[in-house]
């Protein structure tokens, strides 16, 4: 993973970019806005998007427009989402003359993407993901994969956060979220954004990664609802073993024992088994008859 905390420069002979970086300098912010303000980065995001000339963009946070103003000139359609009342009314001000521009004032939390992505088609998603809510957008834009309304995403997200979207099983990192996020995307950590590259700077640093969409239910023969309450119950108690946890989820001794994989060892945690091991255990739970 490259990390351009040094490399990242504005570019202020960008007049439109220069005055949108003074408005993010000047609002005072509200719902945890961190306002991009570094023109390197919102190119570099954009660009890690790839050819979208003829997609449906769908950008989650606007704010005053720094990825905005570039995706507009790239994009088929763009829908951004918006949920502070000023800034969306700035947003449909200033693009007010770009009709592939869709301005939709709206918390991401409620928003339906089947209805703002075509019949037929997939659309991509970029966003500077507010860290409080974070997790829940990650689920909406999972469960929109799952349905085969996305293709792609590229995020800003918190750098911890990252950390543990691409872990990998047997490292500190690797938990519900790194399992959840792998079992629907493959996730690619791009470059590290310090405080400066905001306005205000936020108390900690972010992280851009990119995620294509690609569940895994049917390759690994688990139903979805099912399998992600399977790992909500192996990892409930991090410091438990998996087997302590099945334990308290409500399965037998003699039904673990006859579901195990047979390379998990008996002591294993949920955080060192990878994805396909957890789904054999999944399959031989549901084969046992309810007593």
């Amino acid at each position: 993973m490259r990390n351009l905390t040094s490399d990242w420069r504005i570019n202020s002979s960008l007049l439109g970019y220069r005055q949108c970086s003074k408005l993010a300098l000047v609002k005072k912010p509200k719902l945890g806005q961190n306002f991009l303000v570094d023109d390197a980065a919102r190119h570099s995001i954009v660009d890690a998007l790839g050819d979208v000339s003829g997609r449906t963009v769908i950008e989650i946070g606007p704010g005053h427009g720094a990825i905005t103003e570039i995706l507009a000139g790239r994009v088929r359609r763009l829908i951004a989402i918006e949920l502070d009342r000023a800034l969306a009314a700035e947003l449909r001000f200033r693009f007010r003359d770009q009709p592939q521009v869709e301005v939709v004032e709206a918390d991401v939390l409620e928003v339906d993407f089947g209805a703002l992505v075509p019949p037929g088609e997939t659309a991509d998603v970029v966003g500077n993901l507010p860290y409080y809510i974070t997790s829940e957008i990650l689920l909406r834009l999972f469960a929109a994969g799952a349905e085969g309304l996305l293709a792609r995403a590229v995020l800003m997200v918190q750098r911890e956060v990252a950390d543990r979207l691409a872990a990998a099983p047997g490292v500190r990192d690797y938990g519900l979220l790194s399992a959840t996020a792998q079992m629907n995307a493959r996730v690619e950590t791009l470059f590290t954004l310090p405080p400066t590259a905001f306005s205000p700077p936020p108390d900690v640093f972010s992280t851009v990664l990119r995620m294509e969409f690609a569940p895994r239910f049917c390759e690994l023969g688990v139903d979805a609802a099912g399998f992600e309450a399977l790992l909500k119950a192996c990892f409930a108690q991090k410091r438990k073993t998996l087997a302590n946890n099945l334990r308290a989820a409500g399965y037998s001794p003699q039904e673990i024992q006859a579901a195990w994989p047979a390379e998990v060892p008996s002591q294993a945690r949920a955080e060192s088994i990878a994805l396909e091991p957890m789904a054999e255990l999944y399959r031989a739970l549901a084969r046992i008859p309810k007593s």
